[in-house]
């Protein structure tokens, strides 16, 4: 069963156009290559300045866990460290129904 994994991000409003463009280029090309990965989408707020949902669904649970101990995995973390969030990033999952 397919899940889709999501995690809700705050930046400061006028770190947006940077943690879009990180995102883009650094974050989202690792996550997709990843065995069972099916899609990757960053979405970004109309009500709330500054805050995005990186919204990915993955085939199980099993490409999940590959991914979080992959090299990509830790390069996608140092990437993420470079913006300033006004909290921490919260992950969450869901399955598709």
């Amino acid at each position: 069963m397919a899940i889709v994994r999501m995690i809700f991000v705050r930046v400061k409003p006028e770190d947006g156009d940077a943690a879009e463009k990180l995102w883009k280029q650094e974050c989202a090309p690792l996550m997709i290559r990843q065995d069972g990965c099916l899609s990757e989408e960053l979405l970004k707020s109309i009500e709330v300045p500054g805050e995005y949902i990186s919204y990915s669904v993955w085939e199980n649970q099993e490409a999940i866990d590959r991914y979080r101990a992959s090299a990509d995995h830790a390069e996608i973390k140092r990437h993420g460290a470079r913006l300033k969030t006004a909290q921490a990033p919260t992950e969450k999952e869901y399955h598709l129904v």
